[in-house]
């Protein structure tokens, strides 16, 4: 069996970086790109340690112009708009990748966890299984038999099995738990007094949010702590529970690059690698080991 399909929430790697990373690093411009070249170390000690024979890397350009905004203008509303000298940061991070060669997933309506996911099913359809590379939990709801997502700076990996243990809830049913308990981060309401805990214990009696809302007369019987009173919440925010879900449940039909494959590796293209080594004043060290993992 060959390798899995490596596919990296980068957005989130690039942010690692620019927090982490000492704002000393300025390209020929004068402009700082502390972040890409933190993120070209995490590229290539990737690289190197692993040898994936497929990857690809997905980026969050959609921040502001994602359908989910359409459908809830408050989505992400919480969140800081990034610093346009990170946002050109982004840009150079997508370019090194591309000039090595590896598919760059990007779209201004969908979402990196969009475009991951499309990518799965689509491999999954070719007989490959994926490996995530990313410690968001939202993600857990696209892993099948065979797939791993990995928090790559814990050197953390579960399986579709160790979803359950790590969060309460199935793979299956992530969606549906944070239909119910919002995210904060996302700025996706969920149902007002909802946590965690009372989310998995109503889907794991339930099985599914549908049936929840369907058969919510039976929620003040069950053995749970304020039980009538989040009978009645479910109620009253029964459209808002099914809203949210939807912000939640990662779509998985977005548009992918004519010539993505199966997440292969397309030729290098040395004249932008050169062109990027100049603009971003990449050190010694750092040239030739990109050098060699242009060679292959």
């Amino acid at each position: 069996m060959t390798g899995p399909v490596y596919l990296v929430d980068s957005s989130m790697y690039v942010f690692r970086a620019w927090y982490s990373m000492p704002d000393e690093f300025q390209d020929a411009d004068g402009e700082p790109v502390n972040a890409v070249h933190g993120f070209t170390r995490f590229v290539l000690e990737l690289i190197e340690r692993h040898r994936p024979e497929r990857l690809a890397f997905a980026f969050d350009v959609a921040l502001e112009s994602s359908f989910r905004n359409t459908l809830y203008p408050a989505y992400k509303a919480n969140r800081e708009p990034a610093p346009d000298h990170l946002k050109r940061q982004f840009g150079y991070c997508q370019a090194v990748c591309r000039a090595l060669g590896f598919p760059v997933l990007a779209d201004p309506h969908y979402e990196a966890d969009d475009l991951i996911g499309t990518a799965l099913h689509h491999v999954r359809r070719n007989g490959h299984r994926g490996l995530i590379l990313s410690a968001d939990k939202d993600l857990a709801q696209l892993l099948g038999e065979g797939d791993v997502q990995w928090d790559y700076a814990r050197n953390e990996r579960w399986g579709v099995d160790g979803v359950k243990p790590r969060y309460g809830v199935h793979a299956h049913q992530i969606a549906d738990y944070l239909g119910l308990t919002g995210d904060a981060i996302d700025n996706i309401p969920g149902v007002p007094g909802i946590g965690a805990k009372t989310a998995a214990t109503l889907l794991g009696h339930f099985e599914s949010l549908d049936a929840l809302l369907e058969r919510v007369a039976e929620v003040p019987f069950l053995r749970l702590r304020g039980s009538a009173r989040h009978a009645e919440q479910l109620k009253t925010h029964r459209d808002i529970a099914l809203l949210s879900r939807q912000l939640a449940t990662i779509v998985c039909d977005a548009p992918l690059p004519g010539d993505f494959g199966n997440g292969e590796r397309q030729a290098v293209d040395g004249a932008g690698l050169d062109a990027l080594f100049e603009q971003l004043r990449f050190g010694p060290l750092t040239r030739r080991r990109l050098q060699t993992a242009a060679a292959g």
